[in-house]
């Protein structure tokens, strides 16, 4: 129970004990209730009659008459209305306490007490003035009976006012404590009011708190049933997983046993594999012994057919061409038979009916036999051509400097053996692609062993002394017109030369080069002549760096490999015409002949030992120098029209090719670091 009920409960309790005692108290004897019509003592706590504190004086109507008057007017008021006007006051006011002589410790709240005034008092008995007038009314000339009476009653009156006097005092004395008494009892009231206030916030607090927590007793109970369904489940996970680790701890012990067995198999193993890396070691040493001896018997075999060889070439007579005359060149079989490669060639001029200057006989036929490395015939097809070439292009892979010429008058096939024909048939592909698929195929089969390899493409043209750059793209800026394209050295003391301004791509496919290849035939110079309509009147020259490492050995190997289509050979036509174009055809022809025949003598002095080779003579021999020297590998392709039209420029061109297949330029080296 609270603080607040407990009070509520002991001040009802007082308010029956003092109402008991009170009814007891207030059963007056008779004699006094009819003597007094005042009220009883104690009703009047809060009157007084002094001048402060009275009600202002009414006035009093006089009977039988309409007229009122003032009490102030009286001498003496009357004793009947003076507690009837303070009665009325008192009444206004606050009930008072039940008993006058009440203390401060027995009283109650004075709002919550009945007022004294519901308990039955005796009226105010009826003056004898008064009832005389009613019953025997004294005369007006009565003037001391008059006189007796009001003295009679103002003694009464005196009587009533002590009386009233003394309860006025009394009521005073009480009027205090009474006063503090309710301010306590005020004060209690705040508290207690306060007190329900607060009780009543907290009431709400806690009821709001009640729902709080009965709203998180529900979502525990929700989380409980969740993580005892979550139990279950990891119990039976647990469970599951107890059987799996009684599954797994036997697989353990059978891949434990396993694992001893491999790596009882492992040691065996790794004795086994230190045997064969020895094994392999050992024979990887022999094989390289093997790949050393297989290159030294390789340049002994092309030494012995010669660092300068010359090959000739006979193509076929075309469609639409006249059938030449038989005998005009024929092919006299070997020592062994015709089952040797044919190497001789007899050039026949036939007789004529010119008479001789001595005996006027018609003039006989002329043979002229040379003799060469091989000759192929007219019949001859491509990769047969390629296969005597095969191992002298695989020596560019050894670090050796090989340089492959198609010389010859225009039109006899020098285009055709070195590029091939086209359409892109396999069938009629040229020593370039040809070469190029055969390094590569040949440098990954040396991977195995222990070498990379590196290759850069360069192509360019030299036409009437100028260089050209082949790999410039169509419609892109030529960066070598104007004489941009020089030659000059790699870098400070290097002997390796290069062309300025001239592209070096590197290359590692076949398909590479053949891109590269369509490239330089779109921008090569062309022009029709006498002889061709389609005649090459510059000098191409492919040359392709390789450059190999075998990081096992230490070794390193570079060396160039050029594939060179020369311009085509012609004599000087006396009956030229002065016109532009014939201009611009005997200009090309003079540029082609002198580098032709510097050519010739720097093979020559080369031959010779000469001090002084002139190789600045012409742009192609400065360009070829490294593969010209005494340590380079070269080879001749000779090629001759089966035309008699053209058998004086085949006569020429086949003696120009015996010279070079007599010069002797000295032991081949390879460059090895």
């Amino acid at each position: 129970m609270s603080l607040y009920s407990r009070h509520a409960w002991a001040v009802s309790d007082q308010k029956l004990s003092l109402m008991e005692k009170g009814s007891k108290e207030l059963k007056m004897p008779s004699d006094k209730a009819s003597s007094s019509r005042l009220p009883v003592l104690g009703l009047g706590r809060k009157r007084r009659l002094d001048k402060e504190n009275a009600p202002e004086p009414e006035k009093k109507r006089i009977r039988g008459t309409g007229t009122t008057i003032p009490m102030s007017c009286l001498k003496e008021p009357t004793v009947a209305t003076i507690p009837r006007a303070k009665k009325q006051v008192t009444a206004q006011k606050a009930p008072l306490k039940s008993r006058p002589w009440h203390t401060p410790a027995a009283t109650t709240d004075v709002k919550s007490r009945k007022p004294i005034s519901t308990i039955s008092a005796p009226k105010p008995a009826v003056s004898s003035t008064t009832a005389r007038k009613g019953a025997d009314k004294r005369p007006a000339w009565d003037v001391k009976g008059q006189l007796c009476d009001l003295r009679k009653e103002f003694s009464a009156c005196q009587v009533q006012a002590e009386v009233l006097t003394r309860e006025n005092l009394e009521l005073r004395s009480q009027l205090g404590p009474a006063e503090q008494a309710a301010r306590t009892l005020e004060a209690e009231n705040k508290s207690l009011i306060r007190e329900l206030t607060e009780a009543q916030a907290q009431t709400k607090e806690d009821q709001l708190e009640l729902v709080k927590l009965g709203a998180r007793v529900q979502e525990l109970e929700e989380f409980l049933r969740t993580q005892e369904s979550l139990i279950q489940s990891m119990q039976e996970k647990q469970l599951q997983l107890q059987e799996d680790r009684k599954d797994l701890a036997t697989r353990l012990e059978n891949q434990e046993k396993q694992l001893q067995e491999s790596v009882a198999a492992l040691a065996k193993s790794q004795a086994e594999i230190t045997a064969q890396a020895a094994l392999l070691a050992e024979r990887t040493e022999n094989l390289h012994c093997l790949e050393m001896e297989r290159r030294h018997l390789l340049n002994q075999l092309q030494e012995l057919k010669g660092n300068i060889r010359v090959f000739c070439r006979v193509r076929p007579v075309l469609p639409g061409e006249p059938v030449p005359p038989p005998g005009l060149i024929s092919f006299p079989p070997g020592p062994r038979g015709a089952s040797e490669p044919s190497t001789q060639l007899s050039l026949t001029r036939p007789s004529d009916d010119r008479c001789s200057i001595i005996g006027k006989l018609p003039s006989p036929p002329v043979r002229y036999d040379f003799s060469f490395d091989q000759v192929f015939l007219p019949d001859s097809r491509q990769n047969e051509v390629f296969e005597e070439v095969s191992l002298l292009v695989q020596s560019a892979l050894d670090g050796y400097p090989v340089c492959i010429f198609a010389y010859g008058q225009t039109g006899s096939g020098k285009t055709f053996t070195m590029e091939g024909g086209p359409g892109g048939d396999p069938q009629v592909e040229g020593l370039i692609p040809r070469a190029v698929r055969h390094l590569f195929s040949v440098a990954k089969k040396l991977e195995v062993q222990g070498w990379s390899y590196t290759f850069v493409a360069s192509y360019v043209e030299i036409y009437n002394e100028t260089i050209r750059d082949l790999l410039v793209r169509v419609g892109g800026p030529q960066k070598c017109q104007g004489g941009e394209c020089e030659i000059r050295l790699a870098g400070p003391g290097s002997k390796d030369l290069i062309v300025t301004n001239a592209q070096y791509v590197p290359v590692s496919c076949e398909e590479e080069v053949e891109s590269l290849l369509h490239l330089a035939r779109q921008n090569r110079a062309v022009a029709r002549t006498t002889q061709n309509e389609q005649s090459s009147r510059s000098h191409s020259v492919f040359q392709l760096q390789i450059s190999g490492r075998h990081m096992g050995q230490n070794l390193h190997c570079t060396a160039p490999l050029n594939l060179v289509d020369l311009a085509g050979s012609e004599r000087l036509d006396p009956g030229l015409s002065t016109g532009p174009a014939d201009r611009e055809r005997l200009k090309e022809t003079q540029a082609i002949n002198s580098s032709l025949s510097t050519l010739g003598l720097v093979i020559m002095a080369l031959s010779n030992k000469e001090s002084h080779v002139p190789y600045r003579n012409s742009k192609l021999t400065y360009l070829l120098q490294n593969s010209l020297r005494g340590n380079s590998k070269m080879l001749m392709f000779v090629n001759i029209s089966p035309l008699e039209e053209n058998f004086s420029e085949s006569l020429n061109s086949l003696r120009f090719a015996s010279k070079v297949n007599q010069c002797v330029i000295g032991t081949a080296r390879a460059n090895k670091k």
